[in-house]
């Protein structure tokens, strides 16, 4: 029951759509527009840099206050950091599959970053130099967040596994691992298109500051 609640406090958060809220307030609609995708990067390339800054703070924060409420709620509960990541994955879904918009809207990085954030500077560090390296090195934002994902998961498990969560039994541990997994999958899904234009070298490169273009 415990679990359901917590995925459902996540889903609820994560339906906040950030991206179709802004580009309406500048008249856009961002699903019609660019590649179609509700997420920081379609605003990015549309409505420039700092729209991209504002929609990956709102989606970052959603899930930032979803998972830090339940850590309030359940703090003196021993299955505390496996119910944040039930919120965590339940604004993932929120985020990627909203209700009232036909369950079409993000791809989940910027979402996993706030959830990031909400599990400590260690996940910040690592989340930040996963995306940030290959991003930089290549101009791919799909790169850098499959790695970030990749990262995310090897690390839930290596801190899991050298005591960072206390109170979580092994199954626990092996259910969260679980979690983080299916999340991981579902962001490969979710770029499914980017990963085929990876292989073929047909991707497009993202300019933070930069007019961008196709290469």
């Amino acid at each position: 029951m415990e679990r359901l609640l917590c995925l459902a406090i996540g889903y609820v958060f994560g339906t906040f759509q950030t991206a179709v809220l802004y580009g309406k307030i500048k008249g856009v609609d961002i699903r019609k527009v660019g590649s179609g995708n509700a997420g920081t990067t379609n605003t990015l390339r549309v409505l420039g840099a700092k729209a991209g800054f504002t929609v990956l703070f709102g989606d970052m924060i959603k899930c930032l206050l979803a998972v830090t409420l339940v850590r309030f709620l359940f703090a003196n509960n021993d299955l505390k950091y496996l119910l944040m990541i039930y919120t965590a994955a339940g604004c993932v879904l929120g985020h990627d599959f909203p209700f009232f918009l036909r369950f079409k809207g993000g791809k989940g990085i910027a979402v996993t970053a706030g959830n990031c954030i909400a599990f400590g500077w260690q996940f910040v560090l690592a989340g930040l130099l996963s995306f940030l390296i290959p991003f930089n090195i290549t101009h791919y934002v799909s790169l850098g967040s499959l790695v970030l994902y990749t990262v995310f998961f090897l690390q839930m498990v290596f801190m899991g596994q050298t005591g960072h969560f206390v109170g979580l039994s092994q199954s626990n541990l092996a259910e969260m691992y679980l979690i983080v997994l299916i999340m991981t999958i579902l962001a490969f899904y979710q770029h499914r298109a980017n990963i085929k234009r990876l292989l073929t070298g047909s991707e497009r490169k993202t300019y933070i500051f930069k007019k961008n273009k196709v290469d």
